[in-house]
């Protein structure tokens, strides 16, 4: 039997979805590519905006055209919000939420037997329990990611995700530790822990820990050289916290810092928990601790009442901080958030303006990060041949600078080689190994 698996969203559906192939593997399963004919589909699905929404349901459709009879199993966030309207679609055979993936083998399986519809979607609000996946075998042999929480308390007014995946639930730390330690022992170098809301870390367990905590006890085992830390809440770090992190030497200096807005009065109305000068507060703070650090960033243009004062703030204050990159969304309302009920009040052409400023701000900003690089030498973790020129690898600096560098040597995926930066190109650096 093969199984095929489209995932959409964010690197904790990336590491789910990885869980689940490896579940149908021990059943006998033979992993194919999504656009390949398969026995059995798997959407991993995404609901933060319709747009997910959407890409969901054409994979659907695709899926049943590449083989009208095969098991098609929808999961995730779209299932869990919404699980009446993803079962009323043809085709579709099984339906689980975002909290119940781990027994997806167990349901297709049934389903296919059966002949029969599944729907199996738990209330997530009142399910506070960390669901394991663990992942044993990894196609990848550079980097690895670990999911060690789940789930949100903190209600954003324009965002799905406390009602698609729950309250906070964390991995218990021992676990955590184990599962840290096997994957150094197979060779991985560099650990991406993620979560829903990571800065929550530990909130719901009854030891005392915190993400600050499990960081030093990470940092403490042998064979990983490199963490690296999801998105995460800018107010998770204060004072106390910057001070511990920044003696973690593996730590990587690259932060993603979700802003959504320059302007205090849009923060507002977002329900975010900071302001516009706490934020630039905390990464002046951060660029002064960790020498080389990386500040990435979400934002969100045309919400609810933004005035072009507002986004002028906005645009200012992006100009001024000169973050390494903006990943900038426009607004579109999702049913079920509070947002919905705040009159849309930005036309869709204004929204593609602002949107075109902010990008174009973003790569000019990107390319000066960069570009403050070249000609020195980093460490970089090469993982993977180019795909567009021969002989050539990519990887990243601890900062996540991509760096492109001909090598002869092809025993150089999963090493970190010492190397030269000397050319800026577009989103990368060409570079020069010094090691060789």
């Amino acid at each position: 039997m093969k199984v095929a698996f489209a995932t959409l969203g964010c690197r904790v559906n990336q590491y789910e979805s990885e869980a689940m192939a490896e579940k149908f593997i021990k059943d006998g399963y033979e992993i194919v590519k999504f656009d390949e004919y398969s026995d059995v589909y798997v959407i991993n699905t995404c609901t933060v905006t319709n747009m997910g929404d959407r890409k969901s349901r054409q994979m659907i459709g695709r899926a049943r055209r590449l083989n009208n009879n095969a098991v098609i199993a929808v999961v995730g966030c779209y299932s869990q919000v919404a699980p009446d309207e993803v079962s009323s679609i043809e085709g579709v055979d099984v339906v689980l939420g975002s909290r119940n993936k781990g027994y997806i083998v167990y349901w297709v399986n049934r389903a296919r037997e059966e002949k029969s519809k599944v729907v199996e979607v738990k209330d997530v609000l009142r399910n506070k329990v960390f669901e394991e996946l663990s992942i044993e075998t990894y196609q990848d042999r550079t980097r690895a990611f670990l999911k060690i929480q789940d789930g949100c308390n903190r209600f954003c007014s324009y965002c799905l995700i406390p009602y698609a995946r729950g309250g906070v639930c964390s991995k218990s730390p021992d676990k955590v530790i184990e599962e840290v330690k096997e994957l150094a022992k197979h060779g991985f170098k560099e650990i991406i822990l993620s979560g829903i809301h990571i800065a929550s870390y530990g909130v719901d367990l009854d030891e005392d820990i915190s993400l600050v905590d499990i960081l030093e006890k990470i940092n403490e085992v042998e064979g990983i050289e490199r963490i690296r830390i999801g998105s995460i809440d800018p107010t998770f770090f204060t004072e106390g916290v910057m001070d511990r992190i920044s003696k973690l030497k593996k730590l990587c200096p690259h932060f993603h810092l979700s802003l959504q807005s320059g302007s205090n009065a849009t923060l507002k109305r977002m329900n975010r928990r900071y302001t516009a000068e706490e934020y630039l507060n905390i990464v002046t703070e951060l660029r002064k601790r960790i020498p080389d650090v990386s500040i990435t960033t979400d934002v969100i243009v045309g919400f609810p009442g933004e005035t072009e004062e507002e986004f002028t703030e906005t645009y200012n204050f992006l100009k001024n901080i000169k973050l390494t990159k903006t990943h900038v969304f426009k607004y579109s309302p999702r049913k079920g958030t509070a947002a919905v009920k705040l009159k849309d009040n930005v036309t869709g052409s204004e929204k593609e303006r602002r949107s075109a400023e902010l990008i174009s701000l973003n790569n000019e900003n990107e390319k000066a990060f960069i570009e403050k690089f070249i000609g020195r030498e980093m460490e970089v973790l090469y993982e993977q041949e180019s795909s567009k020129d021969k002989g050539y690898y990519e990887g990243y600096t601890p900062n996540y600078i991509k760096v492109v560098t001909a090598l002869e040597n092809e025993d150089v995926v999963g090493k970190i080689i010492k190397t030269k930066l000397v050319k800026l190109e577009e989103e990368f650096a060409y570079g020069e190994s010094v090691e060789l």
